[in-house]
């Protein structure tokens, strides 16, 4: 048993997606949980400038004495997990490889489509994951920068947002039979995403997948939470509004919860 929380970083909201199917499915972990909306969005900005922030954030919860960190973001999976789990000596988990693998098993003719940020896209992690893993399959990727701005200003059914999807996805609609959502902004869009691309097309909700990961980790090293005591204390941070942070984390979340603001 190992009752220190669980760490959770991402470049805003997005990682809450990740951190709701974590309250699902392993509801006795506590988590904690920093996002950084000041600088939102990661996808545009280059490689250093995201490491730079990724570490930043990482620094920030080992001070909250975690037991694994999360990087639910994908950009920051893309740019620099593979660096963060060398160097650290706790469980390091990203989005990207549960989401591929997911992918493959949703997809029934081949043709996966990846929808991201631009460094995300950029970076073809997804394509090359997915191609290991299955080397025949058709994958399309396209880059989404405008859907992090608006997610991240809570407009999540507007019809400026609804216009915005659908002339983004239109390069995929038709194409694929299974989206992967690659950034984890991206499933506060879904319905709407979903009603774009069709009711055939499979979503994928790569945050979501990675909660499987995180629940077979924390078996493998036996640090789950104790199931007795009280119920956990989860805390949430943002290097922006903790009010606007807290209107989008409660309505996604479900509940009540304390946001605190914080600067890096």
């Amino acid at each position: 048993m190992d009752n220190r929380p669980i760490g959770f970083l991402d470049s805003g909201v997005g990682g809450l997606t990740v951190v709701r199917e974590l309250m699902r499915q392993l509801p006795h972990e506590e988590v904690i949980y920093i996002g950084d909306s000041a600088r939102a969005p990661y996808g545009p900005r280059p490689a250093d400038q995201i490491r730079e922030y990724t570490w930043q954030l990482v620094q920030f919860l080992l001070t909250k004495n975690v037991k694994m960190i999360v990087l639910a973001c994908n950009t920051a999976t893309a740019v620099v997990w593979e660096e963060i789990k060398e160097k650290l000596d706790i469980p390091v988990l990203g989005v990207i490889l549960p989401g591929a693998s997911a992918a493959i098993k949703a997809s029934q003719h081949g043709t996966i489509g990846i929808i991201g940020t631009p460094m995300t896209i950029q970076s073809d992690i997804y394509r090359q994951k997915i191609e290991r893993l299955l080397p025949e399959v058709e994958v399309t990727s396209l880059s989404c920068p405008k859907f992090v701005p608006l997610v991240e200003s809570n407009e999540l059914s507007s019809s400026i947002t609804k216009k915005v999807v659908y002339e983004s996805l239109m390069p995929l609609k038709g194409r694929v039979d299974t989206l992967v959502l690659g950034c984890t902004h991206y499933p506060l869009l879904k319905p709407i995403i979903q009603n774009v691309m069709g009711p055939t097309v499979k979503l994928i909700d790569s945050g979501a997948e990675c909660v499987r990961d995180i629940s077979v980790l924390l078996n493998y090293f036996e640090i789950n939470h104790s199931r007795e005591g009280e119920l956990p204390q989860h805390r949430f941070f943002t290097t922006a509004n903790a009010k606007s942070f807290a209107e989008i984390a409660e309505t996604w979340l479900n509940k009540e919860i304390n946001v605190e603001h914080v600067t890096l």
